[in-house]
């Protein structure tokens, strides 16, 4: 099929996106610190902003995974010093938002810069751009599923926001920082809210199934990519936990 053969790199790395988010966005649920990522994406924006419009884009990554790295050590201060942790990291993507509007306000292009880092477009991603992405993700997920579980807590803590900021360096870069968050939660609620398939291998299906969807269809439909992954993954996510919240109560109410 033409569209395969066109647009097999975006639908890679939107799978692989999907995967390596919902191995944090489980973890990041059952802690009940939903705008982690958003936050730690929100203020590696910071980082991407500042070369854009101070550095002619030079120091992109560098500048991205420092800002992303430092708002991982806040945070991960911040979970265990800080009472109402939530309204903490709440706050923290205020600052970041703030903080990039700010700054591109140097820019003329100001407006555009600030809804790439928000959606990206990746639906024409080149196979170079595809390889560096799971080169990443491959070496984060090694991290998470092999030395990760034998660390003691300190370090366990460290690791985990490390290694999602690390993640949220590439990812934002990407995808945005609206999709990242998107990617981050939605499938893995939804993978947490059914019982019959091990939650990170539903939530890796149900989030791929998703984002192919949006791909497909803002291509067809001349559609802002980023945008239709986020609203797919979205509704999806929600008609899903909707359905199976009704189904369950039904199923309390004739015991």
């Amino acid at each position: 099929m033409q569209i395969v053969e066109l647009l097999w790199p975006a639908f890679v790395l939107a799978i692989a996106l999907v995967f390596i988010h919902t191995v944090f966005g489980l973890e990041i649920i059952k802690r009940g610190v939903i705008f982690t990522d958003l936050a730690i994406g929100q203020i590696a924006a910071i980082g991407m902003a500042i070369s854009v419009a101070f550095m002619h884009s030079h120091y992109q990554s560098a500048m991205t995974f420092l800002f992303a790295f430092f708002a991982a050590l806040v945070i991960t201060w911040a979970t265990k010093k800080v009472q109402k942790i939530e309204a903490f990291i709440g706050l923290l993507y205020a600052l970041g938002i703030s903080s990039i509007m700010l700054i591109l306000a140097q820019s003329a292009e100001g407006t555009e810069l600030f809804s790439k880092l928000s959606a990206a477009d990746i639906l024409f991603t080149s196979s170079d751009e595809l390889y560096k992405s799971l080169v990443i993700y491959g070496a984060v997920a090694f991290v998470m599923f092999v030395i990760y579980p034998r660390l003691n807590a300190a370090l366990k803590e460290f690791t985990f926001f490390t290694m999602l900021a690390v993640t949220v360096t590439s990812s934002v870069q990407s995808a945005g920082v609206l999709v990242v968050f998107s990617l981050l939660i939605a499938p893995s609620y939804a993978g947490l809210m059914q019982k019959k398939m091990p939650a990170f291998g539903f939530a890796t299906l149900f989030g791929s199934l998703g984002v192919l969807l949006a791909l497909v269809g803002s291509y067809y439909f001349d559609l802002p990519t980023g945008y239709a992954i986020i609203f797919v993954t979205v509704l999806t996510s929600l008609t899903f936990v909707v359905f199976s919240s009704i189904i369950t109560i039904k199923k309390q109410d004739s015991i």
